[in-house]
């Protein structure tokens, strides 16, 4: 059990050190390797519409704590500052090592506004900026990065299933190690404290981190029956909650209503979480009632949005169609909820089978690498016509920019082999293994790749072989070190 905190409220913190007894380099490498596990869990939510959404919060957050000296230029550079999504119903968020973090759809699918989610974003952020897991971990020396590795593992996995969560976290050596790895009373401050601080400078009014503090009040007092999972992380108390409070300027503007967006997404997440076919028609049946357009915009739009999905999840295509212009219209004038509603009928249409529907909603949308989430729909409808080869320069702009983004490097693996270029194609497939962390099987590709270019006479081919025999050594030499410190850890 966590202690409770002093009563003093809204002080300055101590320093609580730098956390220099482990690397950033290696805080990196233990988050990758963590990291490449959660990939290959079948939970792994890969979503662009949501991976957008809260990158953007994200970054957003990121900026503002290197602006405010939260984090220095090394740590920027180094750290990977990504989010990865978790299919599960229960409200919950964590921070990795090396700028990784996780989320539960749960989480997403109850927050209220974007300041609610950013408030756990930046809270989280700040455990990772202020080296809290470095030196949770650095706290005994005896403790290998691969037993903490896989109790950190283990305790994601025991928040969906208690069973193969303890399996992972046996023996009193693993448990002591968890108990380091709580935060403590004063590093839970901390992170409130300078994650509250990472908000206006982000563009979040501050009084979501208090609402979101408020919720998670209301689910402790009604005793929490395993769905938030974040309470027993990160448990509250009167103390933090006032902190909180005590914070907020007195002369505050009002918190802006949440946009349209917010609620669209949250409600997509909901939809994704498969609550079950009787939930995902009872949707169906709500959005198309004669007294539903009386209920207030916001409720009809998350309703719709729910409705589209849902119907989709069932091929109910028509029906998505007819709820899906309803949800247009509710959304017209709103921007950011257009776009939604639009890139939702071009998902629809793809889903359905019918490629020149969906490029014709997406328009001169997607050409060019202005937007991650147009970009991969055109590559998607384009491949679906069989007529994909103009997006490979435009994928292979994005991943030189991006080289991490895994979806991205599927892409165009898939274009490459579509436009009969089979070596681009699997160098691509190894790519993305490389942006999963998953070095033995980018080996694999890459071997595959030479064996495929010995086959191979033509210049072009020559040429990507020599990147691929490039790659392959670089790869090979990340695999050498993964294997090492695994050996060591054993």
């Amino acid at each position: 059990m966590w202690l409770v905190p002093p009563p003093a409220l809204a002080q300055p913190l101590p320093a609580l050190g730098d956390g220099e007894d482990l690397s950033l380099a290696a805080e990196r490498s233990l988050g990758e390797r963590i990291v490449g596990e959660l990939y290959r869990d079948p939970d792994y939510v890969s979503d662009p519409v949501l991976q957008e959404y809260v990158q953007d919060m994200l970054g957003r957050l990121v900026t503002a704590a290197a602006a405010r000296g939260e984090l220095s230029p090394e740590m920027h550079e180094r750290f990977a500052w990504k989010v990865l999504l978790v299919r599960d119903r229960s409200v919950n968020a964590f921070a990795l090592p090396g700028g990784f973090f996780g989320l539960h759809l749960g989480l997403l699918a109850v927050v209220d506004t974007p300041e609610q989610l950013a408030s756990v974003l930046a809270h989280e952020l700040s455990h990772v900026t202020q080296r809290h897991i470095a030196r949770l971990i650095a706290q005994d020396k005896r403790q290998t990065p691969l037993m903490i590795g896989a109790v950190i593992l283990g305790a994601i996995v025991a928040s969906r299933s208690p069973d193969a969560g303890q399996a992972l976290m046996v023996g009193g050596q693993a448990l002591a190690v968890q108990n380091q790895l709580n935060f403590s009373r004063d590093m839970e401050r901390e992170a409130d404290r300078v994650g509250f601080s990472l908000m206006q400078p982000a563009g979040f009014a501050p009084q979501g981190f208090v609402a979101m503090f408020d919720k998670l009040q209301a689910a402790n007092r009604i005793n929490d029956n395993g769905s938030w999972p974040y309470l027993r992380s990160h448990p509250l108390t009167s103390q933090r909650i006032a902190d909180m409070h005590s914070r907020l300027p007195q002369a505050l503007p009002p918190a802006p209503a949440a946009p349209l967006a917010h609620a669209m997404v949250a409600a997509r997440a909901r939809v994704l979480m498969r609550p079950g076919v009787d939930a995902w028609r009872q949707w169906i049946a709500d959005a198309g009632d004669a007294h539903f357009a009386a209920r207030p915009r916001r409720e009809r739009v998350a309703a719709r949005t729910q409705a589209v999905l849902a119907a989709m999840q069932l091929k109910e295509w028509d029906a998505a169609r007819r709820v899906l212009a309803l949800l247009q219209s509710d959304v017209r004038g709103d921007a950011p909820a257009e776009r939604l509603a639009r890139l939702l009928g071009v998902e629809l249409e793809l889903a359905a089978g019918n490629a020149p529907a969906a490029l014709a909603a997406l328009g001169d949308a997607g050409a060019s690498t202005a937007a991650r989430l147009e970009m991969l729909l055109r590559a998607q409808a384009l491949l679906a016509g069989g007529a994909a080869a103009p997006m490979a320069g435009v994928l292979q702009t994005w991943v030189a920019e991006h080289p991490h983004d895994a979806e991205a490097w599927q892409r165009l693996a898939q274009v490459w082999q579509q436009a009969g270029q089979p070596l681009r194609a699997v160098r691509a497939e190894a790519e993305a293994q490389v942006a999963r962390y998953d070095y033995a099987a980018a080996v694999d590709r890459f071997r595959a790749g030479q064996d495929l270019a010995r086959r191979s006479s033509a210049s072009a081919d020559y040429i990507e072989a020599s990147i691929i025999d490039t790659r392959l050594r670089a790869v090979q030499s990340l695999l050498r070190e993964q294997t090492r410190e695994r050996r060591l850890d054993q």
